[in-house]
Parts: structure tokens; C-alpha cells; sequence
């Protein structure tokens, strides 16, 4: 994130790189990328935690680079070079994975599939239990929670999604790192349950006995209930690429900065 006047970039490995560490400095330095507009919970945004969850895999474990799955070596009028053209190793499986695997290429693509499968059937379901957590908190902030029995529970929600987010912000985890990946997000859904579990006391001590869970199950209806006036929204997005950006690509050619 950015601090001071905007100009310096900090990066929070203060205490570590893992995501305890990371959001240890970030409690103690009272950081909140925003609050959660239903739950009220101090949210925590991962900005794409990439290299973090690198360093915890096989592959950086074995002292391998980005560059050497990601930039394969080629050859070309006897000179041998990276390749530029940055791509998923998946697309020349023979100079990438085969240097160093004996298995077959179909074998070595399905074992991607296979480890972002099985962390993606935790990441669905940390999903549902995480919205429920921030709807149950709604209700019980409408029902007249008040903010000494509703800030362990917030804390809970934000450390839940803080680990959910973790792992979906970082595109390649799930192959980068597995064991770590799905370490995390078990931890996420047990937070995102204990969240459950505490709310459900506020609920009881409110004289609450059931919150109603919304039908959210299309992105449509889950814009609808969280007050997302998406007319309005796509009418400004359309009056942006309309006028302000052919503005921009006007001047960028005035300046010679585009051809």
C-alpha cells in the first residue's frame, strides 16, 4: 500500500512473508483497506500475493526462478535465449516441465488440474460460509447488536476472508504452492464457521432465532441485494469509454504519444 503522501509503496513483510506475519504488521499498524458495507467488519485487501505464495512451493524450493517455467530457454540461428513472450509453462510443456519431470505432458498437465481443482473445492465452499457470516452480521446489527459483542465476531470475518482472499488474489497458488494454499484456506473456513458459531449467540441473546439467507445465487441478484444500482453504473462506464477516453488517445497523439 501506499503511505505518507502517496508517493511511498510499503510492502508489509516487516514481521515475515507468510500470512500470519503479514497480517500481524497489519493489526498492529490498525491497517483497513475498507469496511464491509453489510458485515461492518475491517476488511483486509490480498493485492496479489503471487511471489509470497511462491516461495512457499516445491518449485522455489529447488531454487527455480519465474523466469525458468515462465521464459523458457530457446534456440534460434545457434544462439539460446529466454524466451520473452511470458506464458503459462502449460503451453510448452517439452522446454518447461519436461527438463526436469520424466512424465508424460498429459500427465504433468493434469497434475496442475488436479491441485487447482481440490483448492478450489475449498475456495467454493470458505464462499457460502463466508457470506453467511456477513449476512448473519447484518441481521444482527439491524436487530440492535451493539459494538463490544460484535468486534470478536468482526475480527473473525476479517481474518477469514484476510486467508480466502490470500489464496484467490494469487492466481497461481494453487500450483505454486498447493499444500500451503489449502493450509490457508482451511484456516479460512474454520474462521469463517467460528464467525458462525458466535453470531449465532448475538442472534439468540437478540431474541433472534433464524437469519433468512437472500437469493444470491446469480451476480445479478447478489447486485440487487447489496444495493448496486447497476443501470447507473454501466450508463457511466459507457459515458466513459465515449468521451473521456477518446480524449485521452487525442491528446496522447498530440503529444506523439501514440501513433
Amino acid at each position: 500500500y501506499f503511505k505518507g503522501d502517496g508517493k511511498y509503496l510499503t510492502l508489509p513483510w516487516d514481521k515475515g512473508m507468510n500470512v500470519e506475519d503479514i497480517e500481524k504488521y497489519y493489526d498492529e499498524v490498525k491497517h483497513v483497506d475498507w469496511v464491509h458495507n453489510l458485515s461492518k467488519a475491517p476488511m483486509l485487501k490480498a493485492q496479489h500475493p503471487d511471489y509470497e505464495m511462491f516461495l512457499l512451493g516445491p518449485h522455489s524450493k529447488r531454487g527455480l526462478s519465474c523466469a525458468d517455467c515462465h521464459m523458457p530457454y530457446v534456440s534460434e540461428g545457434g544462439i539460446k535465449y529466454s524466451d520473452h513472450q511470458v506464458m503459462s509453462p502449460l503451453k510448452k510443456v517439452s522446454s518447461t516441465c519436461q527438463t526436469c519431470h520424466r512424465d508424460s505432458q498429459e500427465q504433468l498437465i493434469s497434475y496442475v488440474y488436479e491441485y487447482q481443482d481440490k483448492v478450489n473445492e475449498i475456495r467454493d465452499r470458505i464462499e457460502k460460509e463466508l457470506t453467511k457470516a456477513h449476512i448473519m452480521a447484518k441481521t444482527a446489527w439491524d436487530k440492535g447488536a451493539n459494538e463490544k459483542t460484535m468486534t470478536p465476531v468482526l475480527e473473525l470475518i476479517r481474518q477469514s476472508q484476510w486467508r480466502w482472499d490470500y489464496v484467490v488474489a494469487s492466481h497461481g497458488s494453487s500450483f505454486h504452492a498447493p499444500v500451503e494454499s489449502q493450509r490457508i484456506l482451511a484456516h479460512s473456513l474454520d474462521r469463517a464457521l467460528l464467525a458462525q458459531l458466535e453470531l449465532q449467540k448475538v442472534l439468540m441473546d437478540l431474541g433472534v432465532r433464524e437469519v433468512k439467507m437472500p437469493d444470491i445465487s446469480s451476480k445479478a441478484k447478489a447486485q440487487t441485494y447489496i444495493g448496486l444500482d447497476m443501470k447507473t453504473i454501466t450508463q457511466k462506464k459507457e459515458n466513459f469509454k465515449q468521451t473521456v477516453i477518446p480524449k485521452w488517445i487525442e491528446k496522447a497523439k498530440k503529444d506523439g504519444k501514440l501513433s
